[in-house]
């Protein structure tokens, strides 16, 4: 039998449409009802105010986003009142917040992603804490507590919030800064080795210096650590003794006077009479390592960026008209479509994409240049697809760029290990810093004119990083078991050919002095006893303590001490030398340097490899420690390739000097701290504004 379409079986699709519609139910309908106004149309009814919304004309659904609102916004006056009454959250449930609703009221539930809360009490402290938080993790400024928007939006969330001005909020910032800055000196306080620094100088428009110190150290569960510890204001950023003052100030505010290892700066900020200052200020602060002379002068990053920026200088008039050409095609949606028609047709296998270079950015212009000598075909064909194309690069053009990509690519692979969520140990940098110096000899070399040419002022001006840090970073790659001092010897042959072995001897006798410095000198924190493992027995010797005497632990009976110190055991160890020959008497250093090299993994934790034999190796493991903490470049990830000084825009710099610092360092801490900060905790100082 066919069926009939009647106005009542219209109705009745509707109600069961309504019905299926009703069954999707949220959270809103705690607060509203549905009732049918007529055939087709039914209206949502605020359960409090009485006041009624579009809901469904028809086959038109409105939807319950104006519903939310209603609610959220405290638009219904009665809602509003109950949750300034209550302190209630937006869209607490009913049956929490004392409403009574019928036993026909639609089935509760809540919107997706957006939590439920009970009653929680309003926190005015907690609210000015989590926007001090706020401002220093994305560097709002601090005037945005005065900003009208910001105060409306606030509001909105919270009519309870008292909003805070700008004296209030610059407190807080410097409270959770100094909270942190507590933690900090706590963990510095608790590591067993020392410190080494970082200097890097930022500049303001009022030629204001702002020197940034980070420190570089492992701890005690051997991770290691990159902080920024002061910003230290400058008046005279080029005076000789500007990098000085503010290495003693940052030494002196965290208590290192005793603990500083190495520094590294960036020459461009540098002169002779600076670098001598600082060789003082170590010498004074560390006399007992190698002299007080590790200083680093040379910024690696900086280094690389400056050749990068030298190969591109000396190619200006190719990499101009290659940038030209990038221009024309992305700056037209006609031009860009046409290119890529043609790179169709020509079947150009590139997958790279063209983009115009940002000139603060040196990685930036070699991988412009990279893509489009991928795309050298579609580009040399363009002129006869697209008449308004002009000027296109010519053959000998492209073959100079591919030439320069080579090298910049070899600088860029050195230069991407910096920018990795953690800071590499010092071995890591070795790797790089003899390839670059081993590849740029070679091609200063070249028959080839444009190659040597290219090349040549970019090998003299590395070199002269090569000479002041080679010895550093070869004792760094010497602390590597899978490497040790046959890396050394491998890499020194290939660079230095027939004077290879003057230079691994210097190498050798540096490593060698620099342990006698750890050996006479005793650690920095107490350490448990060191056990000999030498294919000769194991003994451990430990002590008690009895009143204000120490004696040594030995057997024990009733009676007292079986052995007491005039045993006349003191030649025992002497004729034990004597009648082994000496052999099980090697230094530490010996006994690491003669074991065979571990296997040679992408995975090895070098770190983790001396935690686990800090008791074989008591003493080269401080050392270990200290010299795998040395930094080899000041800028941070986010600057390895910028080609330009960095600044402190003009509003930071109208700031206090405290309240700067406090901004920058904090917003380190709070990112790359391994705790929250203690709310609970005063700060050191209260700050009054």
């Amino acid at each position: 039998m066919e069926d009939t379409f009647t106005p009542n079986n219209e109705q009745a699709n509707s109600e069961i449409q309504l019905n299926k519609r009703r069954r999707k139910k949220s959270i809103v309908w705690e607060h509203f009802t549905v009732e049918t106004v007529s055939a087709g149309c039914t209206r949502a009814c605020c359960k409090q105010c009485k006041k009624s919304f579009a809901y469904i004309t028809g086959s038109k659904l409105a939807g319950t986003s104006h519903l939310k609102r209603h609610i959220a916004l405290g638009i219904c006056p009665v809602s509003r009142r109950n949750q300034e009454k209550n302190q209630l959250t937006p869209y607490t449930p009913a049956s929490q917040a004392g409403f009574t609703g019928n036993s026909t009221d639609a089935p509760k539930r809540r919107y997706r992603g957006t939590p439920v809360s009970a009653n929680i009490p309003f926190d005015q402290d907690r609210c000015n804490q989590e926007i001090a938080k706020m401002i220093i993790m994305h560097e709002y400024p601090l005037h945005i507590v005065e900003h009208s928007g910001f105060i409306n939006f606030v509001h909105t969330l919270q009519p309870q919030f008292n909003m805070v001005s700008f004296n209030s909020i610059q407190g807080d910032c410097v409270a959770l800064f100094l909270r942190e800055k507590q933690n900090l000196s706590n963990t510095l306080n608790g590591i067993p080795g020392r410190v080494s620094l970082t200097l890097d100088m930022w500049t303001s428009d009022e030629n204001l210096g702002y020197v940034f110190l980070t420190g570089h150290f492992i701890d005690g569960e051997w991770k290691l650590h990159r902080q920024i510890l002061n910003v230290v204001m400058v008046p005279s950023p080029e005076s000789d003794d500007a990098f000085a003052q503010a290495v003693v100030a940052c030494l002196a505010d965290w208590s290192l006077e005793s603990r500083l290892f190495t520094i590294t700066l960036d020459q461009s900020f540098s002169s002779e009479t600076m670098m001598g200052n600082l060789r003082g200020v170590v010498s004074v602060k560390n006399p007992l390592i190698f002299n007080g002379q590790l200083l680093i002068r040379n910024c690696f990053a900086r280094v690389l960026s400056s050749l990068a920026q030298d190969a591109l200088g000396a190619m200006t008039d190719t990499v101009k008209k290659i940038r030209e050409s990038v221009k024309y095609v992305k700056t037209s949606d006609a031009h860009e479509e046409k290119f890529l028609e043609l790179k169709h047709q020509l079947q150009v296998p590139s997958v790279k994409t063209l983009f115009i270079n940002d000139y603060t950015k040196w990685n930036s212009t070699y991988h412009m240049l990279a893509a489009a000598c991928e795309l050298k075909e579609v580009f040399s064909c363009l002129d006869t697809f697209d008449p308004d194309y002009k000027e296109a690069p010519s053959m000998d053009d492209w073959k100079q760029v591919e030439t320069l990509c080579t090298f910049l690519k070899l600088l860029f692979d050195a230069a991407i290990i910096f920018t990795g969520k953690t800071y590499p140990t010092a071995n890591t940098f070795y790797h790089e810093v003899w390839k670059v110096q081993l590849e740029l000899t070679e091609a200063a070399k070249s028959d080839d004119p444009f190659i040597s040419n290219l090349t040549k002022p970019l090998q003299d001006k590395f070199d002269r990083y090569w000479k002041d840090t080679s010895l550093v970073l070869a004792i760094a790659v010497v602390m590597d078991p899978r490497f040790k001092m046959k890396l050394v010897e491998f890499s020194f042959s290939k660079i230095y050919g027939a004077e290879a072995e003057m230079w691994i001897k210097i190498v050798d006798e540096g490593i060698r002095e620099l342990f006698v410095d750890y050996v006479t000198q005793p650690p920095l924190l107490s350490i448990q006893p060191a056990y000999v493992e030498e294919g000769t027995e194991v003994i451990s010797q430990t002590y008690m303590e009895e009143g204000t005497e120490v004696i040594p632990k030995t057997e024990m009976t009733d009676g007292g001490p079986l052995l007491s110190d005039s045993d006349r055991l003191s030649d025992f160890d002497v004729y034990i030398s004597e009648i082994s020959g000496g052999q099980d008497m090697r230094s530490e250093l010996d006994q690491y340097l003669d074991e065979s090299l571990m296997p040679r993994s992408q995975d090895f934790d070098v770190l983790a490899w001396w935690k686990l034999n800090k008791l074989k190796y008591p003493t080269l493991s401080r050392m270990a420690s200290d010299i795998l903490s040395i930094p080899i470049t000041t800028v941070g990830p986010d600057n390895v390739f910028d080609t330009v000084g960095r600044k402190i825009d003009s509003y930071r710099s109208s700031l206090r000097p405290l309240t700067l610092e406090a901004l920058i360092c904090a917003k380190d801490w709070l990112q790359n701290g391994a705790t929250e900060p203690d709310m609970s905790v005063p700060p050191i100082v209260k700050m009054e504004f």
